[in-house]
């Protein structure tokens, strides 16, 4: 899907598709997995609408679900680096870096525009609604970020509405589009959503905790990122919760970077690491128990990728990079 006119466009566009880039298509892995998972009689009512898409169309369907999200997520990724002023990304050169901000930006804008095109294709208008949300979410989410108040910082109700946009938004709405492209019922639909939301939610309270505890060889930026650019995330959420005299350090971070290290220490004081696990497990086993209430099936194939699913909620839980 990502080819342009202009080989300089093409070769930024595809940069983070490259193997050991990106790395594991973690999103793409997930809506496939759902594919199969939702693959399952539906009402003879809701069987009726979608009775003209054989099973071999449907697949490449939703397939092309699994790249649309794959092309927003990464042009999300290359808008953020700009933003960041990020000079790495899994261990690797950020685009920005490498060929500059007016390339990076045009070739996220270019992934975005290809994604509308692919998604335009699909001719769902329900699913086009969806996941035009998602992009006006991930929008809302990177201006809340920029935005956001001293108090807004502090509250972490604030830091889980932005972490759905910036985060959970993407794969909760894509896991949705699979199961209506499938024409299941608006209950398994929101049972797919939940999966998605939960698991992204997850995924980004152990990129929380990883910023902390691992190396910036492992992650996708530098460890200790966040908080070094006054991004206040959970675990120092939770820490202040146990030292209110921390919410005087971290807000003069940007100001002061040996703040870091003093927040660094009430950090290493508190529970915030282990709170912070603990409500990824929560969601974790929220993301488990949607896929766990889906309808019976005796197909051991759509058995097979709802304990993927599962397991990918554990996967997610015990990861370090």
């Amino acid at each position: 899907m990502v080819v342009a006119e202009v080989p300089k466009l093409a070769s930024a566009a595809e940069y983070f598709f490259k193997r050991g880039v990106e790395g594991k298509q973690f999103r793409p892995t997930i809506l496939l997995l759902m594919a199969t998972a939702l693959n399952v009689r539906v009402t003879d009512a809701l069987a009726a609408e979608s009775a003209d898409i054989v099973p071999s169309e449907l697949r490449v369907r939703q397939r092309g679900i699994a790249e649309i999200t794959e092309m927003i997520h990464v042009a999300s990724l290359l808008h953020d680096d700009v933003l960041d002023d990020a000079d790495t990304r899994r261990g690797v050169g950020s685009l920005n870096f490498v060929m500059g901000n007016k390339i990076s930006v045009l070739a996220g804008d270019f992934l975005l525009s290809r994604a509308c095109v692919a998604l335009a294709a699909l001719k769902n208008t329900e699913v086009v609604s969806l996941l035009a949300t998602v992009v006006e979410h991930l929008v809302t989410g990177e201006t809340m970020q920029m935005t956001s108040t001293t108090d807004q910082r502090h509250s972490m109700d604030y830091y889980m509405q932005k972490t759905y946009y910036k985060t959970a938004s993407l794969i909760s709405n894509s896991c949705k589009a699979i199961a209506l492209l499938a024409g299941q019922s608006a209950e398994v639909a929101m049972l797919a959503y939940e999966y998605g939301k939960n698991l992204g939610l997850a995924f980004q309270l152990i990129d929380d905790v990883l910023d902390f505890t691992g190396t910036s060889a492992s992650l996708g930026k530098g460890s200790l990122s966040d908080i070094s650019h006054g991004i206040i995330t959970a675990p120092i959420l939770f820490a202040m919760e146990e030292f209110p005299q921390l919410r005087t350090v971290v807000n003069q971070l940007e100001k002061d970077p040996t703040n870091v290290d003093i927040a660094l220490e009430y950090l290493g004081k508190s529970k915030g690491i282990q709170r912070t696990r603990e409500l990824a497990i929560e969601h974790a086993n929220l993301a488990a128990a949607a896929i766990g209430s889906l309808p019976e099936t005796d197909d051991e194939d759509v058995k097979r990728s709802r304990r993927a699913l599962i397991d990918l909620t554990h996967r997610v839980i015990s990861r370090n990079k």
